[in-house]
């Protein structure tokens, strides 16, 4: 079997789950936003006032980004997934209900409502048997495109822990995966063409009074959410059932995250726990949902956590941030540090090496004397952070353009000369790949990034989860998660696979992809790893 195929395969066996997750999420926001919106739309039909209110407030929330909501009902709820996911798509499929609603009601023939009344029909018999049929086209026009707007919108659920098709694509993008990324959208966009010609067909048999066809749309409707709820109830009973209860390790949006929970989810599961990853989410979302148990572990970065989470501005030195870190973390959220892996991933502002030999920059202090005639580029999140702000200002760092790009934009864009410098990711295999330049810095303006287990304080009190995540601490070295990541970004290896190539106790492992005659390899320490000496002694 071709890779692709075995990728394809990979992403399909993938599928049945991430699909019933977004069916349920879908269709349960419409049913809410329809239960909601159509009585409102029925009485800011009856009062103009009302009418202004109603679809002005709709109007507002329709013009913030819907990623924007999404993140944004995180910290208004206190909490991350199903429930912020469920609660910005239904305040976005309101809109077009509403309207269409609104609209269709006052577009209503002033004669077929003066022949009810004629008839001595009441005001609610006047509605149900008049308005509502005679404005019943308008009304669906919007269902239908409420429809497709919560079904494409849901796809963005995942970086605020909600699974759902988007977790194709978010994966796919950092990974470069182009398989799970059209395996994603192709899903998406078949299931909203599913629901949109669904109430066409229930449009059609009201027009019709066609009882078979009406029949039909719901039996459509049902059985979809039916087979979406099930796995979804059955996951959630065996789940909190006592010992059996999964453990849910966390990630943020980028390959090297990828890879580490796949790490902590394989080195939980060989000790017989449970488990389950959720993928993509954004960075303070992942601290959230630890410090609140929606999720039980995920590796983050002594510096991210100490200048984000810390509210720090001064550095101090590595040994003395790590103690203090694992103290005010535990201390103000109950989350357990267990310790380091043994690498450090930190911001790195790099140039191609043509660049570099051509200008002679060696050092971040080099860059600064020309960087007015230069751009650079970076994740949007990097240039929002604290640290930016502090090398900026401590290098006196005013480039020409400073352009934000997704970080698996960024290398291509210094190839193509639309940035000349990047800030990268130390531990990225594409840096090598790339013949990029990682520049000194040489006035330490960026704190230390050890990458750090960090566990919830609900998981924090099972004694089989803390051991098992401590035989970790210290096991991965940069040249190994270097390698693992190269194989994910530019070998296109699935990050599972990086992950169990990782060196790890017990384990014949390689240290990379493609080994001369594609066995395994039996020596731990060529695998990047620690001999057992050194592991005895960190254990």
């Amino acid at each position: 079997m071709t890779a692709e195929m075995t990728n394809l395969t990979e992403q399909l066996n993938l599928l049945p789950g991430f699909l019933s997750q977004h069916v349920l999420l879908s269709v349960s926001a419409l049913a809410i936003g329809l239960c909601i919106s159509l009585p409102l739309g029925v009485l800011a039909s009856r009062w103009r006032r009302l009418e202004g209110v109603v679809l002005g407030v709709a109007g507002v929330i329709q013009t913030v980004p819907s990623l924007a909501l999404l993140a944004l009902m995180v910290p208004l709820m206190g909490m991350i997934g199903w429930w912020p996911a469920l609660t910005a798509l239904v305040l976005y499929s309101m809109l077009p209900v509403l309207r269409s609603t609104v609209l269709g009601l006052q577009g209503v023939d002033r004669a077929a409502l003066d022949a009810a009344t004629g008839l001595g029909m009441t005001p609610w018999q006047r509605l149900i048997r008049v308005e509502l049929p005679l404005a019943g086209p308008s009304i669906i026009g919007g269902i239908r495109t409420a429809t497709v707007w919560v079904v494409g919108i849901a796809t963005l659920a995942t970086p605020v822990g909600q699974t759902t098709l988007g977790n194709f694509i978010f994966a796919g993008l950092q990974t470069q995966n182009r398989t799970a990324v059209i395996v994603g959208c192709v899903a998406a966009a078949a299931l909203a063409l599913l629901l949109d010609g669904t109430i066409r067909l229930a449009e059609i048999s009201v027009r019709q009074r066609n009882g078979k066809l009406a029949v039909v749309s719901l039996a459509i409707l049902g059985g979809l959410t039916i087979g979406s709820a099930v796995p979804m109830l059955r996951d959630s009973w065996t789940g909190e059932m006592g010992s059996n209860r999964q453990l849910i390790v966390g990630a943020k949006t980028f390959s090297e995250q990828y890879v580490l929970a796949e790490l902590l989810a394989q080195r939980l599961e060989d000790a017989g726990l449970k488990v389950t990853t959720r993928t993509g989410l954004g960075s303070q979302v992942a601290f959230d949902a630890l410090k609140s148990d929606a999720i039980d572990c995920y590796v983050d970065y002594s510096g991210t956590l100490w200048t984000n989470v810390l509210k720090q501005t001064s550095f101090p030195p590595r040994d003395t941030l790590n103690h203090e870190l694992a103290v005010e973390l535990e201390s103000r959220f109950g989350v357990k540090v267990v310790g380091v892996l043994g690498f450090e991933n930190t911001y790195a502002l790099a140039v191609p090496k043509r660049l570099a030999d051509r200008l002679g920059l060696r050092t971040v202090s080099d860059l600064a004397a020309i960087a007015g005639d230069l751009a650079i580029g970076g994740d949007v999140e990097f240039f929002a952070r604290p640290e930016w702000t502090r090398a900026r200002d401590l290098y006196k760092l005013n480039f020409r353009n400073i352009v934000g790009l997704d970080s698996t934009l960024m290398y291509a864009a210094a190839d193509e000369g639309k940035v000349d410098v990047i800030a990268a990711f130390s531990t990225d295999g594409r840096i090598a790949s790339r013949d990029l330049v990682v520049l000194d810095d040489d006035r330490r303006a960026f704190p230390p990034y050890e990458a750090t287990i960090l566990v919830s304080p609900r998981a924090a009190k099972d004694p089989r989860v803390m051991e098992c995540l401590a035989q970790l601490v210290g096991a991965i070295d940069t040249r190994s998660i270097r390698l693992a990541n190269e194989n994910v970004d530019v070998k296109k290896i699935a990050p599972r696979v990086a992950a169990d190539r990782l060196w790890l106790p017990g384990r014949l492992t390689v240290s990379s992809v493609g080994t001369s005659n594609g066995e395994p390899n039996a020596d731990p320490s060529a695998a990047g790893g620690p001999p057992e000496a050194d592991l005895k002694a960190v254990r």
